[in-house]
């Protein structure tokens, strides 16, 4: 090759336009596309939390330790008790004081210290439950507070690091960056789960303790580098001897008028419509279909598929000027569009059919979150976005944890009810419990559709600019 040639092709990989860039039109100058995926790292940590919780570390407990069903759910279910104070942490940080002038910064950094103190608690933990008999409360408590240490963090760093990603962006942008990190969740999830799955190939309770560990050492590696240097000071916005309203007063006035609420509700039951089926899908596709455990296993990715495909037709529809609330509504339709066929898939015995009502309920989950969410962002005023951000997330974590297990303990006992004959004849079936909760899913989201449709055009701000998403030729 000629030295001549050299230039010349990298002439030609700049001209490369950013519309094949996933993400590349969500950066700006203030913002530019490096910084942004940076400070998109925090999200991977929460992922990592989440995945090791809610699917490692439960699978295990439950089936290596032989811990009760029950106290695994409960442990597990522990980190939602700090989700309803999500406002209250977003708007704490809206108006922070400190001389340093960092708002964001001794949130998300407080959040990364619990993060990291529970996944450091943990595998002292699960050594006392897995080879000390005669100190196994020890090893419950440790282990609620490990869960609990870790939810309290994630949450925190989530909704200051949403919020930091909001006050970096200009406002035109402020949707499509939030929106974009909310895609590096799934992501972050996607890989995490991936990553822990090859470590934990050849199990053993010494390869467990080593994988929690690193996971809290790659939490503050992954918090440091999304934090280094991102957020400006600013000591006359945080000065502590500025007025600063009270949470109730804030709230009053992002409620004003009704729509927060209402938006706020609409969330709730959109997730509970889609969360409910989420400990039931798989068993469902082996106790109903009969499918092995590699086919309900291929389920997640049908949904996490279904899911960034939502997020490619987000970025076209709200590129072009839709409403996010006709979005999040189309999203719903969608949801219930899915479970109908999931509960055709049964009679006919079609494998097929309830691949793509799976497929279609990621599908219709990610127009949804990415509808809401979008409108969230475009009712907070100036500054306060982290108000804003931290009601969405403790709407959203809240509504998912209670409907994850209502949904459980509903398929139970009805299933239950239906071998015993207790419902009739007809219903002696494993799919009457599914059945059950699935049309209660769709009653949910039917529900909805409703509190959504009189907010629909209600936004004020021109979406034609601010709601583009950034993902332009994203999947989809």
């Amino acid at each position: 090759m000629k030295k001549s040639d050299v230039p010349q092709m990298k002439w030609d990989w700049r001209q490369i336009s950013p519309k094949f860039l996933p993400f590349a039109d969500a950066a700006t100058p203030e913002l530019p596309l490096p910084r942004l995926l940076r400070l998109s790292m925090f999200q991977w940590s929460v992922a990592l939390a989440t995945v090791l919780l809610v699917g490692t570390l439960n699978r295990v407990m439950v089936v290596e330790l032989g811990v009760p069903t029950w106290l695994v759910a409960l442990m597990v279910s522990l980190p939602l008790l700090f989700a309803p104070f999500r406002a209250l942490l977003g708007f704490r940080s809206d108006i922070h004081p400190s001389f340093i002038g960092w708002r964001r910064v001794p949130y998300m950094w407080f959040g990364n210290l619990m993060q990291f103190g529970g996944l450091a608690i943990m595998p002292w933990a699960l050594f006392l439950l897995a080879q000390d008999t005669t100190n196994v409360l020890a090893g419950y408590f440790g282990g609620a507070v490990a869960f609990l240490l870790v939810g309290a963090g994630l949450h925190t760093t989530q909704t200051a690091g949403l919020a930091l990603a909001a006050d970096l962006a200009p406002p035109k942008v402020q949707p499509r960056v939030v929106a974009l990190l909310y895609v590096m969740l799934l992501v972050g999830m996607v890989g995490s789960a991936m990553i822990l799955s090859a470590l934990l190939a050849d199990f053993s309770y010494k390869r467990l303790a080593q994988v929690v560990s690193g996971a809290a050492v790659a939490t503050m590696i992954l918090n440091l580098i999304a934090l280094w240097k991102q957020e400006p000071r600013n000591p006359a916005r945080t000065h502590p001897s500025n007025e600063r309203p009270s949470f109730r007063e804030a709230w009053r006035e992002f409620s004003a008028g009704g729509q927060a609420t209402k938006l706020l509700i609409a969330l709730g039951l959109g997730t509970a419509g889609f969360q409910m089926q989420d400990i039931l899908l798989e068993p469902y596709g082996g106790q109903v279909l009969h499918l092995s455990v590699s086919g309900t296993t291929f389920l997640t990715a049908l949904l996490a598929g279904g899911t960034l495909v939502a997020c490619g037709l987000a970025a076209h529809l709200l590129g072009r000027g839709s409403d996010p609330f006709q979005m999040a509504a189309f999203g719903c339709v969608a949801g219930v569009l899915a479970f109908i066929i999931i509960l055709l898939s049964a009679p006919v015995d079609s494998i097929l059919m309830f691949r793509i009502g799976t497929t279609l309920i990621g599908f219709g989950a990610g127009l949804f979150m990415v509808g809401t969410l979008v409108a969230a962002m475009g009712m907070a005023r100036e500054g306060y976005s982290g108000l804003a951000l931290g009601a969405w997330g403790a709407v959203q974590a809240t509504a998912a944890g209670i409907a994850i297990a209502v949904g459980g303990a509903l398929r139970d006992f009805v299933s239950d009810l239906a071998m015993q004959g207790a419902l009739g004849q007809g219903l002696i079936s494993m799919f009457t419990g599914y059945g059950v909760v699935y049309f209660l899913e769709i009653v949910l989201l039917f529900a909805a559709i409703i509190v959504i449709g009189p907010l629909v055009h209600s936004l004020r701000e021109d979406r034609s600019e601010s709601s583009k998403l950034g993902l332009a030729e994203f999947p989809g």
